[in-house]
């Protein structure tokens, strides 16, 4: 299989986008990264000139965040990529709804397939309305592939059934519509630590054990997506791909910024082999003494391959992508080629990127499989389930986990202005105070 004019220009491309990302991450080392590294570091002052004067907006109430009048569950990090958001999301979805919630994901579907340029034009031409959220899952049937939905949203929508997924860079309309078409009393925003117009009762902060805050630079020289003091603005910390040794500097570090913050360690952990495209399963057990290729396009591989390795199983052969990337058949050809050519007698992915591929690009002269992690906890909580009930289902008053952050100057929060103490709900409508309380009690 050749490959074509617009393959090559775009892999080009993605060296380029590589490269920037090995800068970031401190992966390459020599005077091109250097001087590169300085250029993004001017653009990163910018970048963190321009966050603190939006949360400087929004803590002075000039930008307003709304209220939807239920459970909203913030889940996200400072940092971009690689904390492992999409299993704390699915744990936290599946032990809501068994305890009775209509549970929604809201999710802004990043790489998803966009609205068309045409389409946008046209739509503002004639002043009609912005398309309603793509519905990935209506709870009871996947309705969108990824490559509409964006690999996890479609990845979560499959693992979760009777879960509604939703679609939209525009959360709060996501959220009404959640509210309103499928009755849902509980969202979730997955990555939405900085998504400040829906306002969030509980902020779940995940930070990775094993890279935390990279260089501690912002975006794009390092990985913060805002500064490691925004800390104060999460209920709750969920240190993430732990080892299970204690970090009393990173724990020093996050209770400078939140003293009084609850944190709660947990490790990724793999479950079993699944079968691309087919139903087999096997046994973690099955990897020990066996040659496998290993291929990924997520944030953090060394921690993929180093799963594997753990396992007991011997890398013949390897590639990395850029993350969420879209593999073209001429990349998958030239993989499983190599893969059989260093003697592989397996070849493993991620879930992530299981849900990217094509069935009629696979070859299938070697079994293929991916790796199903689930996240458990390791301190902080007796097990997922245990953490999910004291962090939703509180039997104190939720106000008092308030992040700090949306409180306005008087001491008083969002929608206490009057000393209602959420009590300006609309009519017919219980705040999210008093419903968590009620069903806590």
């Amino acid at each position: 299989m050749r490959e074509s004019l617009r393959n090559r220009i775009q892999r080009r491309l993605n060296d380029i986008e590589q490269f920037t990302i090995d800068v970031i991450y401190d992966r390459r080392h020599g005077l091109a990264e250097t001087l590169y590294g300085g250029f993004l570091r001017a653009l990163s002052w910018l970048f963190g000139g321009i966050v603190q004067t939006r949360g400087w907006l929004y803590r002075n109430r000039i930008f307003r965040d709304q209220p939807l009048g239920c459970l909203v569950v913030v889940v996200g990090n400072l940092t971009v990529g690689g904390t492992g958001k999409t299993p704390v999301v699915e744990k936290f979805a599946r032990s809501l709804q068994e305890r009775g919630r209509k549970v929604a994901i809201l999710s802004r579907g990043y790489r998803s397939k966009p609205e068309r340029k045409y389409q946008k034009f046209w739509r503002w031409l004639t002043h009609r309305e912005p398309p309603p959220p793509k519905v990935v899952s209506d709870g009871k049937d996947v309705l969108l592939g990824s490559w509409e939905a964006g690999d996890e949203p479609f990845m979560l929508a499959c693992n979760l059934p009777g879960v509604v997924v939703l679609v939209d860079k525009n959360r709060v309309k996501a959220g009404e519509y959640a509210i309103r078409k499928f009755g849902c009393d509980t969202l979730i925003l997955d990555d939405g630590f900085q998504y400040m117009p829906l306002r969030g009762q509980l902020n779940l902060l995940l930070v990775d054990k094993s890279n935390p805050f990279g260089n501690q630079c912002m975006l794009p020289r390092g990985i913060l997506r805002e500064p490691v003091s925004h800390i104060r603005r999460a209920s709750y910390v969920f240190l993430t791909k732990s080892d299970g040794e204690p970090d009393p500097e990173l724990e020093q570090l996050i209770r400078q910024h939140k003293p009084d913050v609850d944190l709660i360690e947990c490790s990724h952990q793999p479950q079993y082999l699944k079968q691309v495209f087919g139903q087999e399963t096997r046994s973690l057990d099955s990897l020990k003494g066996v040659r496998v290729a290993t291929f990924s396009g997520i944030a953090v591989p060394e921690s993929f391959e180093a799963f594997i390795r753990q396992l007991g199983a011997s890398i013949v052969h390897n590639q990395r992508f850029l993350d969420h990337h879209r593999f073209t058949p001429f990349e998958l050809d030239q993989f499983f080629r190599h893969a059989r050519e260093a003697g592989a007698e397996l070849v493993v992915t991620t879930e992530k990127d299981a849900v990217r591929l094509d069935r009629d690009h696979i070859p299938h002269e070697v079994p293929f499989f991916y790796l199903r992690l689930e996240v458990g906890i390791l301190k902080g909580g007796e097990d997922f389930d245990a953490a999910v009930a004291r962090i939703c289902f509180p039997k104190t008053d939720l106000k008092a986990t308030r992040s700090p952050f949306f409180s306005s100057r008087n001491g008083r929060g969002p929608g206490e202005e009057s000393g209602d103490g959420g009590a300006n709900a609309p009519a017919g409508e219980t705040s999210p105070d008093d419903e968590i309380q009620a069903r806590a009690g």
